[in-house]
């Protein structure tokens, strides 16, 4: 028995991303088809196997420690996203300034999708789900370039809308258009936190 549930949600590629140097900018370059492998997309600043432990994790490992890369992308909603940017006044947000790697549409709520849920392309590549990406200083800082004062508002306006990070299950190609399904776990609340 499988203990994912295919969901009647399916969703479309409406952008496509990679970061060059994350060291010199969060900025992420449009592509019109990404490569995935086991390590993330081929080539791009956040791929591999494993990468050091940041902020995000400073409660479970010293800063630096290589940890299990479960950051390998960081999907977006351009829903959420366009919700975004009315929540903070602006016309719009480009996934260029946010670092995204994929912008997806008709999926409703995206960033609230449960953690290790699959995003599933027919005959194509799997993505796993790790956890909503809590909206931070960086993209905000890149908002600001185009927008002046406007990106102290982001981490408020982005709440629950950051989209989420994802890992490859499955390698292949991903390109715009290209229609996935949502599969999703057992949904529980654990009780003893």
């Amino acid at each position: 028995m499988s203990i994912l549930s295919k969901t009647h949600l399916t969703g479309t590629v409406t952008w496509l991303g990679r970061v060059a140097d994350r060291q010199v900018s969060l900025r992420s370059d449009a592509a019109p088809q990404l490569e995935l492998g086991f390590e993330g997309v081929v080539g791009e600043y956040h791929s591999g196997l494993t990468r050091a432990s940041c902020a995000r994790v400073r409660t479970q490992y010293a800063e630096g420690t290589q940890i299990r890369n479960t950051r390998q992308l960081s999907i977006v909603s351009e829903e959420e996203v366009a919700a975004t940017a009315t929540a903070m006044g602006i016309p719009a947000i480009l996934p260029q300034w946010i670092g995204a790697t994929l912008v997806v549409s008709g999926i409703p709520e995206f960033t609230l999708i449960p953690p290790s849920s699959r995003l599933i392309w027919h005959d194509g590549p799997s993505l796993v789900v790790d956890m909503e990406n809590a909206p931070c200083i960086f993209p905000a800082r890149e908002i600001d370039v185009h927008h002046p004062g406007a990106g102290k508002s982001y981490k408020t306006a982005a709440k629950q809308r950051r989209g989420v990070t994802a890992w490859v299950e499955r390698p292949g190609t991903l390109e715009l258009g290209a229609p996935f399904t949502i599969h999703v776990p057992p949904q529980r609340i654990y009780r003893h936190i």
